[in-house]
């Protein structure tokens, strides 16, 4: 894996935020960077499949419906 480095301006309190919570995981603060922004791309990844499912399950509940009226129509037909 290529590893390229990037520059980074923090703001004081997250720079310190992030200095304390990665000297209590033993980590270096580079390294608890890099698992936050893993963690982000994860659940980023995740909310937009959602929302890509949810999307195309619209799209097929309205399909649905359409079918089941037909079957509806074609019921009340039989019956007659």
């Amino acid at each position: 894996m290529v590893v390229r480095t990037i520059s980074l301006n923090l703001p004081e309190p997250l720079l310190q935020a992030s200095g304390r919570f990665s000297a209590a995981l033993r980590v270096t603060r580079a390294d608890y960077i890099r698992r936050a922004i893993e963690e982000l791309n994860r659940r980023t990844d995740s909310d937009l499949r959602a929302g890509r499912l949810r999307r195309a399950a619209q799209k097929c509940r309205a399909a649905d419906l359409a079918v089941n009226a037909e079957f509806a129509a074609i019921e009340h037909d039989l019956e007659e």
